[in-house]
């Protein structure tokens, strides 16, 4: 159990994990156990939604205080509290940190450039940003940091760390410079691939180490994060140019979280190093000893 967690917490972790594993058969309580420290993992991103679906349905045009602000001061409070109960660590919360800097700042271009809008209007902005739009991109951070610690997760074989910063980089650059130059998305998912197909993420559910391949990972994640796109349009909270009300959200949005997944993963990197193993540590033969 990590040094900065309550023991409060992991207590009761311990006993969900307990109730499952008498209650349920092995490969049910496993299965179990992984959607439950799953959900536990995006309990803040989880959240936002839910304050976002309820103000919506309680919002009134006529009250003094603006949606976009109450939902700003609740992820700012969300935020401090997950820091207090030490749900989060200070080195999780430099990651996200990192990702609500790199996030504004593309908001603020993307609704510059028209790739979307906020209907509504607050006095916590920034160039027509509502501050708690930052936190939806914090919430990703979040969840990687968190899901990384609760299922101890271990990436090997991990390709050169230098390469991934530069595919980083240029996946975070061509979010800007496909409204000047031509778009190369689709070089930069093969690239994805090429890169990191031979990685897998090792994880534990139970004593058993498990392993995904990380660009599966992502495709699976960015699938959940589009969905939640769409609770944002259905609720109005941001809209895309020409799109109904009622209308999913288009499935290139899905492709570009795809990619930006990958600028996330890497900015995790930067704080926690010690996950990456450049040795294939099991390639059918040896797993990863669990931390």
């Amino acid at each position: 159990m990590p040094e900065d967690e309550k023991p409060g917490v992991a207590r009761a972790e311990r006993r969900l994990g307990d109730w499952a594993r008498r209650q349920l058969p092995g490969w049910l309580a496993e299965f179990a156990m992984f959607v439950l420290k799953q959900g536990w993992a995006c309990l803040f991103g989880g959240l936002l939604l839910i304050a976002i679906i309820v103000s919506k349905a309680i919002w009134q045009d006529d009250w003094a205080f603006s949606r976009y602000d109450a939902l700003f001061l609740f992820a700012l409070g969300l935020q401090a509290l997950f820091l207090f109960l030490k749900l989060e660590s200070w080195d999780e919360a430099k990651v996200i940190l990192i990702y609500h800097v790199t996030g504004t700042v593309m908001e603020v271009f993307k609704l510059r450039m028209g790739s979307w809008d906020y209907p509504d209007q607050g006095l916590a902005e920034i160039a027509g940003v509502p501050l708690f739009s930052g936190f939806m991109y914090a919430s990703i951070g979040s969840y990687m940091a968190r899901v990384i610690r609760i299922f101890h997760m271990r990436f090997a074989p991990y390709p050169p760390y230098w390469s991934t910063l530069v595919l980083a980089a240029l996946i975070y650059g061509n979010f800007y410079t496909h409204h000047f130059i031509p778009d190369i998305r689709t070089g930069l998912f093969v690239a994805t691939v090429v890169l990191f197909w031979r990685t897998r993420i090792w994880f534990y559910i139970g004593e058993v180490p498990r392993w995904m391949p990380l660009p599966l990972a992502a495709f699976l994640s960015a699938f959940f994060v589009w969905i939640a796109e769409n609770i944002g349009t259905f609720t109005k909270t941001w809209a895309y140019p020409g799109q109904h009300a009622t209308a999913w959200v288009s499935f290139g949005k899905f492709g570009s979280w795809y990619l930006l997944l990958f600028v996330s993963f890497v900015l995790v990197t930067l704080v926690f190093r010690d996950v990456l193993s450049a040795k294939a540590l099991s390639m059918g033969t040896r797993q990863p000893d669990k931390p």
